[in-house]
């Protein structure tokens, strides 16, 4: 099939390189050009525009950083909505608030244009396995169209209701797992005195009910930062958790809840990003923590 991926960062990137895998014909484009090298090399067309990937392209994936940056590639000069979109198919993989997606699928509608949205849950590794969680919004008959694709993507796919719907879902789910590492670090404080070995100390929460699902692929990373090495590569870092965490705030006011302990822990990481950790993996949280309730 020919697909068009808008967006080529860390997952964007990693989401292109298992749609190559799998032997499509791929065009690709982002805002920094320099990020569709890699792809470019494997094979991969890189777009002048996103209207000119459009004409490239049978179905559309997008995965953006924020609601701006979905609006720059769908609505600004030589975005999206300008080109001839008609019978195309869309899928908006963005983390944003459900009231983006439904705002721009009417804009899809008015153009002839299909639009489902799947964010998913996972990081690079899964998503170059195609081994991602995809939370689906759409029309049945829409979503069963791109399920081909997405189920060469997603080790599960749950379709949740009509487009925003996974937005809704993706936001929910991404809550509890960034508070988590605020409430790791503020844990693993209390056993401080005991002097463990950082993987022993790790592997035990790992394995109790106190270990979210994260640790058993992010464990090994923690212990070592815990031990005084370095975390590696950034596969969800401190920036991204922020900008997820003031998404989640704003759908709650829009919904008339409160989220008090997401807005205690976001103070926490947002005095971390002050401190230099804003390009950081979300894993150093824990460990800065240490210090950092220490001072």
């Amino acid at each position: 099939m020919r697909i068009g991926i808008i967006g080529t960062g860390r997952m964007g990137a990693a989401i292109a390189q298992r749609l190559l895998d799998c032997g499509h014909e791929l065009t690709v484009w982002n805002r920094s050009r320099e990020k569709t090298l890699p792809l470019k090399e494997r094979g991969a067309t890189v777009a002048a525009t996103p209207a000119d990937l459009v004409g490239h392209c049978d179905l559309v994936i997008s995965i953006l950083t924020d609601a701006g940056a979905i609006e720059q590639a769908y609505g600004g000069e030589q975005g999206v909505l300008g080109a001839s979109i008609g019978g195309k198919l869309f899928v908006e993989m963005s983390t944003v608030r459900p009231s983006t997606e439904t705002a721009l699928n009417q804009k899809m509608i008015a153009r002839g244009a299909t639009l489902i949205d799947c964010p998913v849950g996972g990081t690079v590794g899964p998503a170059r396995d195609g081994k991602l969680l995809g939370l689906v919004g759409g029309g049945e008959t829409d979503v069963a169209r791109a399920r081909p694709v997405l189920e060469q993507m997603c080790r599960r796919i749950e379709h949740v209701g009509p487009v925003g719907s996974g937005a809704s879902l993706k936001l929910a789910i991404n809550l509890p797992l960034l508070v988590f590492w605020q409430s790791l670090g503020e844990a693993l404080s209390l056993a401080a005195p005991l002097h463990l070995d950082p993987a022993r100390l790790v592997d035990i929460f790992a394995d109790s009910s106190g270990g979210a699902n994260v640790l058993k692929g992010r464990g090994p990373a923690l212990a070592a930062l815990l031990a005084g090495g370095k975390a590696g590569a950034a596969s969800f870092n401190v920036d991204s958790i922020r900008k997820d965490m003031r998404t989640m705030q704003e759908e709650a006011r829009a919904l008339g809840r409160e989220l008090p302990v997401t807005s205690a822990a976001l103070q926490c990481f947002d005095r971390a990003a002050e401190e230099g950790l804003g390009n950081a993996d979300g894993t150093n949280l824990p460990a800065w923590w240490l210090t950092a309730s220490a001072d």
